[in-house]
């Protein structure tokens, strides 16, 4: 993207509707609670906010950039479209049945995730596709219009079509859409094939399911925003973020809604990797805090953790295999209810317990004053003297101390005896314990550690719990970019137009077809360009194409590297060579005796990475001015300490800040405690450093 656009970037997130704006020459920043009956309002505030702020109209807006949790909530809360599933004679249980194992052995009650689709709803048809691709029974047309009939009495807007094996052959669910098109031009379809051309029925018809659930609604507002937004004089195009950090046209959007679902945390996770970019970062852990969950990633070499599959709508607080599966491009992260707005309770056993319930905009923490009355985290961080009650949120929410103490002292210090400071504390130290125990636990499944690695706050809640997290997991380095408390939304601005095409295509290397696999790879990289294309501006592209192999008999795949040209016998060699080496990283060995095969196949098309600036040197380091002094409380003291206040927006290159300390914004402030100090660098970052360990 040129340095001449002027871009608008928006994120929707539980508690807050964030916005950015970049005019090329100064980056404009807005935090507005959102709308949760109507998120399209809280947009547009935002944005008309932003707008005043730049003196500038929205017809001067090159491009938008919006990122969404509606996707995600409305399979939640279950508020999604009527939805049939059309499965082949058979499979009708697929999606409850599931993997066949139990993530917790020992719960006897356990609750397995819902389908989106009830049983009465999984309609099956007359048809059999082979693993290999050949039809062993035809589809039978009249099956197909025997259900008709039954979408019609149960008011059926949406129906997603899984036919066993289809991605192999997608003949017979286009020939579904195409018998249930005609005779009802009303009805969203989403095909399994094109929206998850993959191996494992369960995951395939689970990602049919949730796409079908959410696109009518998630068509409706789209095409309302866009309606509004050009009311307001935006003619320019709107792309939207999704969970594998890249850009897609609004038309790819309503087609694919479920790739939406995590498009917000993508963003911080690209904010994370420029920012490691300009500061010299190899290894940087992405530290994203907001109003309602916290979000973790790891990032190496300036690239995240990558992954195709999600889950959503967890049953047990965010354990493996108790959600809904997606296969989608995402990046891999780890998020847990520990936000802002998280609340906190004491439970059976008089644990302090945190979230993952939020109090959310509406009502929202005690201390908005909204007629909230559970107490969260920021009614603690209030309490504890890190948000001053001023200025909260550039001013948009007034905060009430006296309703935190309250709500404080109900829901914790009544029932461990404990003062309002101790119950402040403790909330504050559990939700820093569930971070550190969520990162620790995140990089050992992924055979990472956190030590030695870099860490990059930002959101409204990051900049005020990061020293402490860093304390908790041995960290030395905190960087807290400008806008920090926006971050996802100036992270979309950072995003490449991209987009992935996945298929499945069965080979062993013994049994490699080179001229079968370069016609699917050129297949799928056309396909991509002309998506991309579309909202590339005349940028520059690049291709990756990678494959998903394991040794025969193996339940999982890693992935390849593929060179960017076509493919020849020669290459099976080089092939082999190539998973050696990626499987010897994972695990530390090989097995020379076994076969390897490729599952699937996958293509990016992306608009070229712009490269970031490193950070310039700072020069002669300075003791910055405070403008006051706020009791805030210590950790280690347990205790109120008089802390050293200084405005951002103050601050120079090369000055200064001892700990302890708070450095305050619009939208956050930085809490330096007692063992780091802080510094500003050359692009007017928050750099935290820890003090010299002092020996004995």
């Amino acid at each position: 993207m040129t340095e001449q656009q002027t871009r608008l970037a928006v994120d929707i997130g539980g508690t807050f509707t964030d916005v950015a704006l970049d005019t090329g020459s100064a980056l404009y920043t807005r935090k507005v609670l959102t709308t949760a009956s109507a998120p399209e309002h809280g947009v547009i505030q935002g944005v008309r906010q932003v707008l005043d702020l730049a003196r500038i109209g929205a017809c001067d807006l090159d491009i938008i950039i919006h990122g969404t949790t509606l996707a995600t909530n409305t399979i939640i809360e279950r508020k999604g479209a009527r939805t049939a599933l059309v499965v082949t004679e058979g499979f009708r249980d697929s999606v409850e049945m599931g993997y066949e194992h139990r993530f917790d052995q020992y719960d006897i009650n356990i609750d397995k995730p819902v389908p989106l689709v009830p049983r009465y709803l999984r309609l099956e048809v007359t048809e059999r596709i082979s693993a290999k691709g050949r039809v062993l029974i035809e589809l039978d047309e009249a099956s197909v219009e025997r259900l008709l009939p039954v979408l019609a009495e149960n008011d059926i807007e949406s129906v997603a079509i899984a036919l066993i094996h289809g991605y192999v052959d997608p003949t017979h669910e286009r020939r579904v859409a195409e018998i249930l098109a005609a005779a009802r031009p009303d009805l969203r379809l989403t095909l399994s094939s094109e929206v998850c051309p993959e191996i494992r029925e369960y995951e395939r018809m689970s990602t049919a399911s949730a796409n079908a659930y959410v696109q009518p609604q998630m068509s409706r507002y789209l095409d309302g925003l866009k309606q509004e937004l050009g009311a307001l004089g935006a003619t320019c195009p709107i792309f939207l973020m999704t969970s594998g950090g890249g850009l897609s046209t609004i038309d790819t959007a309503v087609r694919f809604p479920i790739r939406l679902v995590e498009s917000g945390p993508a963003g911080g996770a690209i904010l994370a990797c420029w920012i490691a970019g300009e500061c010299g970062l190899d290894k940087v852990l992405s530290y994203d805090m907001g109003g309602t969950t916290a979000k973790i990633c790891l990032i190496d070499d300036g690239r995240p953790q990558s992954s195709r599959t999600f889950e959503v709508d967890r049953q047990y607080r965010f354990t493996k295999g108790s959600g809904l599966p997606l296969r989608i491009p995402v990046i891999e992260m780890v998020e847990i209810g520990a936000g802002g707005g998280s609340i906190a309770g004491v439970d059976g056993m008089r644990r302090v317990q945190i979230g993952p319930e939020s109090a959310g905009s509406e009502p929202g923490p005690a201390c908005y004053d909204q007629g909230g009355s559970a107490a969260t985290v920021t009614d603690a961080d209030v309490v504890l003297g890190r948000i001053a009650p001023e200025g909260f949120a550039g001013g948009s929410v007034t905060l009430d101390p006296a309703k935190a103490e309250v709500a404080l002292a109900q829901s914790i210090g009544a029932s461990l005896n404990l003062s309002d400071t101790l119950a402040a504390f403790a909330v504050s130290e559990m939700v820093d314990e569930n971070m550190s125990n969520a990162a620790r636990v995140h990089a050992v499944e992924l055979g990472k550690d956190v030590a030695g690695r870099s860490l990059v706050a930002f959101g409204g809640a990051a900049p005020l719990h990061a020293c402490r997290l860093a304390e908790k997991l041995g960290i030395d380095r905190i960087v807290v970019p400008t806008g920090a408390g926006v971050g996802s939304a100036i992270g979309f601005l950072r995003a490449p137009v991209s987009y992935e095409l996945v298929q499945s295509r069965y080979t062993r290397l013994t049994q490699f077809d080179a001229e079968t696999i370069n016609a699917l790879l050129a297949g799928m990289a056309g396909e991509a360009r002309r998506i991309v294309e579309t909202g590339a501006g005349g940028r520059p592209l690049e291709e990756h194409r990678i494959a998903y192999m394991r040794y025969v008999g193996q339940g999982h795949e890693i992935t390849v590297d593929l060179p960017l040209r076509p493919l020849t016998g020669a290459d099976t060699k080089t092939l082999k060579q190539a998973f050696d080496a990626a499987y010897e990283t994972h695990f530390g060995r090989t097995i020379p005796t076994m076969e390897v095969e490729i599952l699937t196949w996958a293509v990016t098309v992306a608009t070229r990475d712009e490269t970031p600036s490193t950070a310039p040197q700072t020069g002669s380091v300075e003791a910055a001015a405070a403008r006051g002094n706020r009791p805030v409380f210590d950790a280690e003291r347990t205790d109120y300490v008089d802390t050293a206040v200084y405005a951002r927006d103050q601050l120079a290159p090369g000055m200064r800040i001892p700990g302890p300390a708070l450095i305050t914004e619009d939208q956050t402030t930085t809490v330096v405690s007692d063992r780091f100090d802080a510094v500003i660098n050359g692009l007017h970052y928050i750099e935290l450093q820890r003090k010299p360990r002092l020996e004995g």
